[in-house]
């Protein structure tokens, strides 16, 4: 989970479903409040911290898109509607109204609980590089990249020597913590499509880079690699307290 042990808010009218849903969340880790209609929804809200609702469309009283379109006017929780209805007009409309994603009705459990882990790592993600937007110093599980001086301290605070490229690749992944990055699109953040560089460039430096930050480069867990998809950066980047630079030697030679 993005969030361990999330507070997900269930809205279904139907029973057996709604038991369903939250039987199976409980039972991978999720606190659940399950609720039957828009009334027992706000209670719940107000009494409580929401990280995701699974919101029903098809709801007694007032609808679900009226309710996702209300709760979006007030908040940023992140929202997954279900409905009986597979009509892509439908879909469009829940989306539109605010919603992060959409189930159509019957659904498998186990995909329910993949669509709200990836709802909440985007959010994770969106709220990381919101924070860390203009910081001149990013830091991750106690290294600080230095972005103005286009240094990297590792967590005893000396400076690591990275070459121009190896910088800029880390402070792309530092910038984008959670997310899962293309090769092609390192190489356009970092590189241009102009350079004539290519894929395999990205995972040169790759390597490097774990290289100097991973306690084990054989068996990374900082920059894990995403089969068919690219790279994933770990660790939860936050803005770090500038400090004067100090004069501890170099820890790392200089790549070529």
């Amino acid at each position: 989970m993005a969030i361990p042990n999330p507070n997900i808010l269930v809205v279904e009218d139907d029973r057996e479903t709604r038991t369903l849903i939250a039987k199976y969340l409980r039972n991978n880790a999720c606190n659940v409040t399950a609720v039957s209609d828009g009334r027992e929804m706000s209670r719940a809200m107000a009494d409580h911290r929401v990280d995701l609702i699974i919101l029903d469309v098809m709801l007694p009283g007032e609808d679900g898109l009226s309710l996702c379109r209300k709760v979006r006017a007030e908040a940023q929780t992140p929202i997954i509607m279900l409905t009986a209805r597979g009509e892509d007009v439908d879909r469009i409309v829940g989306l539109e109204m605010g919603a992060d994603d959409y189930l159509p009705k019957p659904f498998n459990p186990r995909e329910l609980l993949a669509r709200i882990n990836a709802v909440l790592r985007r959010q994770a993600a969106a709220q990381a590089a919101s924070s860390i937007e203009g910081a001149s110093t990013l830091a991750f599980e106690g290294w600080r990249i230095d972005l103005r001086l286009r240094e990297l301290r590792n967590p005893e605070g000396a400076r690591v020597a990275v070459t121009s490229a190896e910088f800029d690749l880390l402070r792309t992944f530092c910038e984008r913590p959670g997310r899962v990055l293309s090769r092609d699109s390192l190489l356009d953040l970092t590189q241009g499509r102009n350079t004539g560089s290519f894929e395999r460039s990205i995972d040169v430096l790759v390597s490097r880079i774990r290289r100097k930050i991973e306690p084990n480069p054989a068996d990374p867990t900082i920059i894990k690699t995403v089969r068919s998809g690219g790279y994933l950066f770990t660790p939860r980047t936050e803005p770090a307290r500038t400090e004067a630079a100090s004069t501890e030697a170099v820890t790392a030679p200089l790549s070529s």
